[in-house]
């Protein structure tokens, strides 16, 4: 009997799923066109299985190995059940092939059970709760009915009644783990997902590779959309990235926004965008609502949307409420957790680009930032004329003046800003010090556009932006050195779509470099107990976490590590303009972060970006006080009159010989 029945359930089974492939690929082409190596990105596919999306999912051990025993044992049953049952070839060897692999399904499907019994808030409940039963009833099937082929038991063991007992199984089994692959369900995921790594919008990422940079709009084409309005305003490979979700939670947990109780989701609005492609509402969303004031959460199935209609409605309810995309602090947490490789930053700021260009609807002291900057070229307005009022008495050499030089110092706005004033005059001090070849370009120097891209504004950033590549290209210099992370990123990643090609470092890896050479005379800190804050745009966009940490070992600082640092770093709360947008929570960003800072005991915070300054000198004494790394290191340097003569540094060595 199963001889005749598996078979017929097997490649209906199939059937169905190739059917529903072919409608799920019709509704992901819905979105925009982009460009995919079709054929190089199927190939490349199980190596980013294998390799980068194992080594996001290797972080949590318990479910990377249950992972690798589910999915593996999975992936062999299926192929060796359609050759042994489904074509019938009973061979011994494959039998017990088919066995070990259902048997390595079914433990995995046991942790995945034991996981479940007890889950954790970060995960989708629902239809996900019936996952394990399948994977159970899957493997355990096709075990049973294995037996007789691998010559265990007897053909026909048990009669009529178990055959009909492990057809239901098998029945159960393939209809969640093959056609539910592709017309829904939890294992959807596993189809889209392998399509996602074969066509992922940001294949750079692959291979140990980085790419962080927000791809720029085509602001010449009169028929482009300004942003995205609604789901198919998305590129197509977009759509295929959401319909991956796992609905693992980790980019929840992850999330600033989400822990401060502000109105944000990236689970939740992953799945939205899904919603909307497919149309309905999102009232069987099985996970953590967005947060409210109240703190019982959005109501769910109020919401809803489809293919062709707003994301955000001003003036109603749609998918998604417009404070949800601006609570977001672009710091990639959510990203930088996802072991599907989702790109939710780039969705958020999507979207953002439409309400901003579109419909003018920056809320709270956006616009005034906006306009501030197309005024004055710099989000604060102050009179551009002042932007080298702090630097009065350096005598600071002007690039206009020398028109080349070996460094570029890129102040940045936080010229305008009395406490950023000091870490650049520290900066500087460190530059005389190691006699750097250096300049600014003082008056010609305009906002790098990173605020304007991350509030939707891309028409003032592409304007800024051009300005600043024009005003570069009349000068020579080897490098760009910035204090600023936001401004270090968006010259080095985001520029460059646009012309404007440097080798752009921030400050604490300049400073690295510096010690390393032997270019700077340095005495050891008295700072007491230092704990060291990752900047997001430093760190997780641009995988910088040792060279700031570096620099406090060379002066003698033993850094006392929080429980969230390197890649793991809680956001400050000040990136992505949410500062200005300011969208209320339960509480504030960065006095989560102040809390995680005090419970190492520090008395110092070490950080390396203005923001970060700021967002963390904002919190309500008793707190640790906050230096830049810079003014660390310019405290410790010992002037040259205060050591023996020494020889010339690594650094005057090259230069001589560079000379000559």
């Amino acid at each position: 009997m199963l001889n005749i029945i598996l078979p017929i359930l097997l490649f209906s089974a199939l059937g169905l799923a190739v059917l529903g492939a072919v409608k799920r690929f019709a509704m992901w082409r819905r979105g925009r066109p982009a460009e995919v190596d079709w054929v190089g990105g199927l190939l490349k596919m199980p190596r980013r299985y294998l390799v980068d999306l194992h080594h996001v999912v290797e972080r949590d051990k318990y479910m990377s190995k249950t992972h690798v025993a589910t999915a593996g044992g999975f992936v062999a049953a299926a192929l060796l059940a359609i050759l042994v049952h489904g074509f019938g070839l009973h061979s011994r060897i494959l039998g017990f092939a088919l066995l070990a692999a259902t048997a390595l399904m079914f433990c995995g499907a046991l942790f995945v059970a034991k996981r479940r019994l007890d889950p954790p808030s970060r995960l989708s409940k629902g239809p996900w709760m019936r996952l394990p039963k399948s994977l159970l009833m899957f493997s355990a099937s096709f075990f049973i009915a294995t037996l007789p082929v691998a010559g265990i038991l007897p053909e026909g063991f048990g009669g009529w009644f178990l055959a009909a007992i492990l057809a239901v199984g098998v029945a159960w089994g393939v209809s969640e783990l093959f056609f539910g692959m592709t017309w829904g369900g939890p294992m959807k995921h596993a189809f889209a997902g392998a399509l996602h790594l074969a066509w992922h919008r940001r294949a750079e990422r692959f291979g140990g590779g980085r790419s962080t940079g927000l791809k720029p709009l085509d602001l010449q084409d009169p028929m482009a959309p300004l942003g995205v309005e609604k789901p198919t305003d998305f590129t197509w490979n977009q759509l295929l990235g959401f319909d991956a979700c796992v609905q693992c939670g980790k980019c929840e947990a992850m999330c600033p926004a989400f822990a401060a109780g502000q109105p944000l989701n990236p689970k939740k609005l992953i799945q939205d965008m899904v919603i909307g492609l497919a149309g309905g509402s999102d009232a069987n969303f099985a996970g953590s609502p967005y947060p409210s004031l109240d703190g019982s959460g959005k109501p769910l199935g109020e919401h809803s949307g489809g293919p062709h209609q707003p994301i955000v409605a001003l003036d109603g309810k749609a998918l998604v409420d417009a404070e949800t995309l601006w609570s977001c602090t672009t710091c990639r947490a959510c990203v930088e957790e996802c072991p599907m490789m989702i790109e939710h930053v780039d969705a958020i700021v999507d979207m953002r680009r439409h309400l901003t260009l579109e419909k003018g609807a920056t809320p709270n002291k956006g616009a005034e930032v906006l306009e501030n900057l197309i005024a004055t070229d710099n989000p604060g307005g102050f009179a551009p004329g002042g932007r080298l009022n702090w630097a009065a008495d350096l005598n600071l050499p002007l690039l206009a003046d020398k028109q080349q030089t070996d460094v570029l110092f890129w102040v940045g706005d936080g010229a305008f800003d009395m406490r950023n004033q000091r870490t650049l005059r520290s900066f500087v001090k460190i530059l005389k010090a190691a006699n750097v070849d250096f300049a600014v370009l003082g008056l010609e120097e305009r906002d790098s556009g990173d605020v304007a891209r991350r509030l939707g504004d891309e028409a003032t950033f592409q304007t800024l932006a051009k300005r600043n590549i024009a005003t570069l290209a009349q000068y020579r210099f080897k490098r760009i050195v910035s204090c600023d992370p936001h401004s270090f990123h968006v010259l080095k990643n985001e520029y460059g779509a646009l012309g404007g090609d440097y080798q752009v470092l921030h400050h604490t890896t300049f400073i690295d470099e510096l010690v390393q050479k032997g270019s700077l005379n340095l005495g050891q800190s008295k700072a007491g107990s230092v704990t060291y804050h990752d900047p997001c745009y430093l760190g997780r966009y641009n995988g910088e976490y040792e060279a700031p940490r570096a620099v406090l070992k060379a002066i003698g600082i033993e850094v006392k590590e929080m429980a969230r640092s390197g890649f793991r770093s809680r956001c400050c709360g000040g990136g992505g303009g949410a500062p200005i947008t300011d969208i209320p929570g339960k509480q504030r960003i960065p006095d989560m972060r102040m809390a995680d800072i005090k419970e190492t005991g520090a008395e110092l915070v070490a950080v390396g970006c203005p923001q970060c300054t700021a967002m963390l000198e904002g919190v309500v004494a008793p707190r640790p006080e906050i230096k830049d790394i810079a003014e660390l290191v310019a405290e410790v340097l010992i002037e040259a009159t205060e050591v023996p003569a020494k020889k010339p540094s690594l650094a005057r060595r090259e230069a001589a010989v560079e000379v000559q």
